[in-house]
């Protein structure tokens, strides 16, 4: 699950500040996507060992970072566009005199920066097995890490480069690829993801009851936001108007939590004491509790449901009774029903939904993640041993290669050699499961067959 990733990585960045103040962080406010739903929202709550001080939007929180930072004193409607590795937001707000009201959100839970890479990979997979008698990557671990590794280099570059190149030494059994990429043909091979984003743009809108005239500011959040397409688009829809980049894309988000957490705790600036955050929810809540509003109460994602008693025989339909839904600053869930000639009521704070983790399956998430951290630890030694053999490789190949080496080997001994690189390449592109002590084996047998040249390359230094 999502929320169970995002709350490993929480952990992680737990360690690293605790790591950098030198002391145990115990509260925190906790960014989340905006569309995240009640389940995901009480889930992150439920997996952190440490208070949440507030889930805050990540929207919002960017909103804060840049209205804190321009302070401004009439109201402005802005529309924060927050494109990150994997999700992409878009909310409408409204800012002036402390207070961020939250007019429309909307975005695709499952889009971001990551699909663009696997989409240039996938084109990429393409082009070898074009070019290469329909060699197939699909298979090879290995030789697709290493290209979406260029890949995402590449989706780099461009943000500041017309055009950038992609070279993958023995990508698959000792073939090199090289080939190079447009900006035009980067974004012509987007098109559709940065299509999608803007018809988020679009029913943000209308679910603000906005025109595109009623928007004052554009800010941009996220790291895919540095793609130029995405600022130009902007500017074309909204008509030339201007997007914001005063802050770091990668960093809005965290600024507006901390200056929040800030808030929080009596540790904020003065002018942020009277801070006003008024949230929606992402989608809408209909009864049958359910969390949407499909015709049919199957179709929907039931949250929870509570009984009201005691009520009068009576006709269909002459039973009132108000149901109230109502959201906390945190996103989470309360429903109260009162039935009007009796005034007999109940509530519920949804805690029972289907997903909700029991205190059973956070302690086992705990165990999970120090099982994962293990793991975790044991791969990077593996990967390790696995780069360590590879730059090994490609260091004695530069060796041979030295006209010193030329002169004191022959032609036989540098093609056997070359043979046994060949051969070790291939065994790397065929055995991606390899243990470390695999890697370190193979590492030491190349060291055997290469020591005459460490040997030479020593007395030539």
């Amino acid at each position: 699950m999502i929320e169970q990733i995002s709350s490993m990585v929480l952990s992680k960045m737990k360690e690293i500040a605790e790591a950098y103040l030198d002391e145990k962080v115990t509260s925190a406010v906790i960014t989340v996507p905006a569309y995240f739903n009640v389940s995901q929202r009480q889930a992150t709550i439920d997996a952190e060992n440490w208070l949440v001080l507030r889930l805050l939007n990540e929207p919002t929180a960017a909103a804060l970072a840049y209205g804190m930072n321009k302070r401004y004193t009439s109201q402005r409607n802005v529309l924060v566009f927050d494109w990150g590795g994997g999700t992409f937001d878009v909310s409408i707000m409204s800012i002036g005199n402390g207070e961020f009201e939250v007019k429309a959100v909307g975005g695709v839970m499952h889009l971001g920066g990551e699909d663009i890479t696997s989409l240039l990979v996938d084109h990429f997979m393409e082009t070898f097995k074009r070019d290469h008698e329909k060699k197939d990557l699909t298979t090879n671990k290995t030789a697709i890490s290493r290209l979406r590794k260029e890949c995402k280099e590449a989706k780099r570059m461009l943000s500041s480069a017309e055009n950038t190149y992609i070279t993958v030494a023995s990508l698959f059994e000792g073939i090199e690829f090289n080939t190079s990429l447009t900006r035009a043909r980067f974004e012509h091979l987007c098109s559709n993801l940065l299509n999608r984003t803007m018809d988020a743009v679009k029913t943000a809108l209308n679910y603000a009851k906005m025109e595109k005239a009623d928007v004052h500011e554009i800010f941009l959040v996220g790291g895919s936001t540095r793609i130029p397409k995405v600022g130009m688009m902007l500017q074309d829809f909204f008509e030339g108007k201007g997007v914001k980049r005063s802050i770091n894309a990668d960093e809005a988000v965290a600024y507006g939590a901390a200056m929040l957490a800030a808030n929080l705790t009596g540790q904020g600036p003065a002018e942020m004491q009277d801070l006003i955050s008024l949230e929606v929810t992402p989608l809408s809540l209909g009864l049958h509790d359910s969390w949407g509003e499909r015709a049919r109460a199957c179709d929907n994602h039931l949250l929870g449901a509570f009984v009201l008693a005691g009520l009068p025989p009576a006709p269909r339909g002459k039973i009132k009774v108000d149901v109230a839904f109502g959201i906390d600053e945190n996103g989470i869930l309360r429903v109260s029903a009162v039935e009007k000639s009796t005034g007999k009521r109940n509530s519920i704070i949804i805690t029972n939904y289907k997903h909700r983790l029991s205190e059973n399956e956070i302690d086992q998430r705990s165990k999970d993640e120090e099982n994962l951290k293990k793991e975790a630890e044991e791969e990077r030694s593996r990967v390790a041993a696995m780069k360590s053999l590879v730059n090994y490789i490609y260091s004695m190949k530069r060796m041979l290669e030295k006209e010193d080496i030329k002169r004191k080997t022959s032609k036989e001994y540098r093609e056997s050699i070359l043979a046994k690189f060949v051969e070790t390449i291939r065994w790397l592109d065929t055995n991606e499961e390899a243990t470390k002590e695999d890697y370190k084996q193979m590492h030491k047998m190349l060291e055997s067959e290469c020591s005459l040249i460490t040997e030479l390359a020593g007395l030539s230094l």
